[in-house]
């Protein structure tokens, strides 16, 4: 039988044996904690409490401000010490609240608004939504948003995003593995929500023990079904899941809904199921802290607002100097110059390197070898759509289809000339999306 996946994509070191093998280990924040109110796609949240007001943890401090918006939740007790702008991983400034830790972790106490199965569809959407839940994988997008489609009785496939392609990332593996209750759990609810739906949980075949686990687990689901999708990146990527799953094709102008899916990632799954049967909002996260310079990889349950030197302080800190830290994954990552920056809903991996293998490549001619066309999974050529993008060929790049590069990295990865395509690429499509904002 041919094994699910999708034309072109790349086969790099993976690097998940440093922590895959680790069980998932909770930390405590530091003495501060921040949290951005904008940790999502859409209007930032507007805070709702002011300095020197005491907080408990599962305490609303932000609303949404839209409906695409997310609320924002404390994580610990403690004094709002400041509400002010502070410095994000990606260098930003962005309004903050912060709380100063009091080490009592005080709750505010959780409980569901009823039990499930006397909830409505509106009831289940009102509780993900007011929970502050998101994509957890990738951009942040509000979850009630991509679960509440036009048309729900067109939507055929719900789909677990379980195939955690990128490199050295382990964090959904150990969540299926310690937790699959919770991933199933999270997955039915959804499928409360869409009649037609048939569950999909979507796991690459270098977890067979999670392909096993789950398989059992769901035997006697008839709405849920687990298939094993071939390893290689970018599997994970929305766009090539979708293709690989169902066989549907959607473009950078279409929704999966508009093929009659939605596709959620494990960790957002799972905040569904805490918020819905539990009656927690989202207030805290797995993160990944792995890399050759890391003294100890590992997983660790963090709250959220946590900074990134704690979390890397619960895993030993560096055993040497890295020459490279990143946030996210290798791939898709961003490089990071300040440890010192909180981890939000959407921090998936801290990794640190002893070599910065980019810094030191010195791109040269491009030599035609078509490389980066037969791994690109978007179709497009990225040779071409470089050169538009470094002369500021704006109609050329659209004319190319430009707007369709998922901004992978395989391009990248596999240029024998070593030619920065993506970063080029990228900062064009940023370009014209912010254009297309106006």
């Amino acid at each position: 039988m041919a094994k699910m996946t999708f034309v072109g994509g790349i086969h790099p070191y993976d690097g998940k044996e440093l922590s895959k093998d680790k069980p998932i280990q909770d930390i405590l924040p530091g003495d501060e904690l921040v949290y951005p109110l904008s940790q999502h796609i859409g209007a930032p949240a507007k805070e709702i409490v002011a300095k020197g007001d005491r907080v408990l943890a599962g305490q609303k401090i932000a609303e949404s401000s839209g409906f695409v918006s997310a609320p924002v939740y404390a994580s610990v007790s403690g004094t709002v010490k400041a509400i002010e702008p502070r410095r994000v991983v990606s260098g930003d400034m962005v309004m903050s609240v912060v709380v100063e830790n009091d080490g009592l972790y005080e709750d505010v106490g959780f409980y569901p608004l009823a039990p499930l199965e006397k909830l409505s569809r509106e009831e289940i959407l009102d509780v993900i939504r007011e929970a502050g839940i998101v994509g957890m994988g990738g951009a942040g997008f509000p979850t009630h948003v991509k679960l509440s489609p036009k048309e729900p009785k067109k939507i055929d496939y719900v789909i677990a995003n379980c195939a955690e392609c990128e490199p050295y990332l382990t964090s959904d593996y150990r969540r299926m593995l310690e937790e699959p209750d919770k991933l199933i759990g999270g997955l039915k609810i959804i499928l409360k929500l869409f009649d037609n739906a048939h569950g999909i949980l979507a796991v690459e075949d270098n977890k067979p023990d999670c392909i096993a686990l789950l398989r059992q687990m769901t035997k006697d689901e008839p709405r849920i079904s687990v298939k094993a999708l071939k390893t290689k990146y970018p599997q994970g990527g929305e766009r090539t899941l979708i293709y690989a799953v169902t066989g549907r094709k959607i473009n950078y102008t279409m929704l999966p809904a508009d093929v009659g899916c939605v596709v959620n990632n494990v960790d957002t799954v799972v905040a569904v199921y805490r918020a819905v049967v539990e009656g927690r909002p989202l207030m805290e996260r797995i993160v990944t802290v792995t890399g050759d310079a890391v003294a100890n990889p590992r997983n660790f349950r963090v709250k959220i607002g946590t900074s990134y030197q704690d979390v890397l302080t619960a895993a030993g800190g560096f055993a040497v100097k890295p020459e490279k830290i990143i946030c996210g994954g290798p791939m898709m990552g961003v490089s990071m110059f300040d440890l010192s920056v909180p981890t939000t809903k959407t921090s998936t991996a801290l990794l640190g390197f002893t070599r910065d293998e980019v810094a030191a490549m010195e791109p040269g001619p491009c030599i035609n070898c078509g490389r980066c066309v037969e791994v690109c999974p978007g179709r497009v050529v990225p040779s071409k759509l470089a050169d538009y993008a470094e002369r500021f060929d704006e109609q050329a790049f659209l004319d190319n289809y430009g707007m369709e590069c998922c901004e992978c990295g395989c391009c990248s990865f596999i240029c024998p000339a070593k030619r920065p395509l993506t970063q080029e690429i990228k900062s064009m499509r940023k370009i014209q999306l912010a254009k297309r904002k106006k």
